[in-house]
């Protein structure tokens, strides 16, 4: 499930284009995903994943630590109808 659901969030695929090759249905994973979303399994997994062990292991200088994002329109997919109004 967990490979599936990555998978599909980078490879740029969409949920109906997931390969059955993982084995699981896109409902399943994509339910899945959402469940997990809302759970905060992505920031919690992140955190301990990725900072704290590269933290652990002195790989972060924190007092040099930057946060930056960026937000942009996602395209919409061919399924979606135009907005009416």
């Amino acid at each position: 499930m967990f490979t599936a659901i990555v998978y599909v969030l980078t490879s740029g695929c969409g949920w109906r284009e997931l390969p059955p090759l993982f084995g699981v249905t896109v409902p399943t994973a994509h339910r899945r995903f959402t469940e997990w979303t809302k759970a905060a399994v992505w920031r919690r997994l992140h955190q301990a994943a990725v900072l704290d062990e590269s933290g652990s292991r002195g790989e972060v200088d924190w007092s040099r630590a930057i946060l930056d994002a960026a937000s942009i329109r996602a395209k919409r997919g061919r399924h979606d109808r135009p907005d009416p109004g």
